[in-house]
């Protein structure tokens, strides 16, 4: 998708939504009324832009994360708000993000995909200005952990590790 405005004859352009403060052309408060989008809806956009991005192998501090794990084994499914966190004015909105690296990632790189990514994705699909976007990369997973999931599996021939 592109950020440009539609015209010129380019198929599958969506317009970007304009945040100026009293512009006349803001898409979230017109003379006709106004547009406001929840806290939430922010929230989900932003937890799948954010997990998105290569590097990323979960969302939410421990904790979270492991009530999270318990309420997707009883619902069926995760939530995609979990480890983020958002506050939403007007016409800005801030984005605070509890991840989990993937060993080997270089996370200063991960942050900045991971802020590109949430912020193209909210101000598109909002329209709203993100003031900032928050990392907290509070863990490391190690590709040993999914031991138990089948993801990593000792090679053939080889006794598991007892830990």
């Amino acid at each position: 998708m592109s950020n440009r405005a539609a015209g010129g004859g380019q198929a599958g352009t969506v317009p970007r939504a304009r945040t100026q403060e009293g512009g006349p052309g803001s898409a979230l408060v017109t003379d006709r009324g106004t547009t406001t989008i929840e806290d939430g809806v922010v929230a989900k956009i932003s937890g799948l832009a954010a997990r998105e991005v290569s590097g990323v192998y979960a969302m939410g501090g421990g904790a979270a994360r492991a009530l999270g794990s318990v309420r997707g084994m009883v619902s069926g499914s995760g939530s995609v708000t979990q480890g983020v966190s958002v506050e939403v004015g007007e016409r800005q909105a801030a984005v605070d993000l509890d991840l989990v690296a993937e060993y080997g990632t270089v996370i200063p790189d991960l942050a900045g995909a991971v802020r590109r990514n949430v912020i193209g994705a909210v101000e598109r699909m909002c329209g709203l200005e993100v003031t900032e976007v928050n990392i907290r990369v509070d863990d490391v997973h190690l590709p040993d952990m999914d031991r138990g999931t089948g993801q990593s599996e000792p090679e053939s021939g080889q006794e598991p590790r007892v830990r």
